[in-house]
């Protein structure tokens, strides 16, 4: 019972990260309240530079020192290609594991001991629920980075050197968070044997709100195409059909779903992942926040209606 309750290496740093996250969200919600003198504070710039990217980092007052550390945001798809390559081998890594019955290298049975609290199994049986998670977590990443690579137009925005290392490292620690949950897994039989209504419920969100999110990005990238998809321009628009009649960054809304849909998939039984959504939840309600207020200020005829990232919620 007490192992039920106890915090692995991995809880503890998802969930310091969505600590992180809610506190930036808070400060950020309050910053807002300030008086104007404070906005050329050292200190404030520092947090705004480390929170913002692209369209909403382009009209923030930096000293020129600051800008030595931007990268180009449309490096995003580097995240994304090495997401598919890193989780495309531990799933070969996995699947080797249950089914040739081959033992994980060394150096992956040493990080899994120190970021999970339960110990590696002399043998390991197939879980479904393990296999569909990191299945599409692969599927996920493609489609995000053949959307970058065909689909979205990035203008000239940057992001923080600190955020491109925090991304790069972000899917590796994911990935490895997936065979942490694993081990507290009780797969028995066949793989087919393992179905249960929670892998059709999450299987099912898992679709819908990638068809949602990519939706949304063609509608962005329709913003500064013509009809013939040549770019016309790379200013900034205000999005218009789909999702985005509800909420200002519904692309933010469906990759929240696509975490509690992987978390359906292990049953709703691993708080790990649940660690993970919470994390999720509070980084893109921030990112979400950011081009909402920025939508409001530039511009005066932007529907008062719709929320940032939930429907009708926030």
């Amino acid at each position: 019972m007490g192992s039920s309750v106890s915090l692995s290496v991995a809880d503890v740093l998802w969930a310091f990260l969505a600590l992180c996250f809610l506190v930036a969200f808070c400060a950020h919600k309050i910053s807002t309240y300030l008086p104007r003198k404070y906005e050329t504070g050292r200190l404030y710039v520092l947090f705004q530079d480390l929170i913002r990217y692209g369209k909403t980092k382009q009209h923030l007052k930096r000293d020129e020192w600051l800008r030595v550390f931007d990268v180009p945001k449309r490096w995003f798809w580097h995240f994304y290609a090495i997401s598919v390559g890193w989780n495309g081998l531990l799933l070969g890594l996995y699947m080797n594991f249950t089914f040739q019955h081959q033992s994980y290298p060394s150096w992956l049975t040493g990080i899994l001991d120190i970021l999970a609290d339960v110990p590696s199994p002399d043998s390991g049986a197939p879980q479904l629920s393990t296999l569909l998670v990191q299945l599409l977590l692969c599927l996920h990443s493609l489609r995000r980075l053949l959307e970058c690579l065909f689909v979205s137009v990035f203008s000239d925005g940057a992001m923080h050197l600190v955020q491109y290392v925090f991304g790069l490292g972000y899917y590796i620690v994911l990935g490895l968070t997936v065979l942490c949950s694993d081990r507290l897994g009780k797969g028995t039989g066949a793989l087919l044997s393992q179905l249960n209504w929670f892998h059709v419920a999450g299987t099912a969100l898992f679709i819908a709100a990638s068809l949602m999110q990519h939706q949304s990005m063609v509608l962005l990238a329709r913003l500064r195409t013509g009809k013939s998809g040549a770019v016309e321009t790379l200013a900034h628009r205000v999005p218009k059909g789909g999702w985005f009649e509800l909420v200002s960054c519904p692309h933010y809304f469906a990759e929240l779903l696509i975490y509690v849909s992987l978390s359906l998939l292990f049953g709703g039984l691993s708080h790990t992942w649940w660690l993970v959504v919470l994390y999720v939840l509070f980084n893109q309600a921030l990112a979400a926040q950011l081009c909402h207020d920025l939508y409001f200020s530039k511009y005066e005829s932007y529907p008062r209606h719709r929320k940032a990232f939930i429907p009708f919620v926030l």
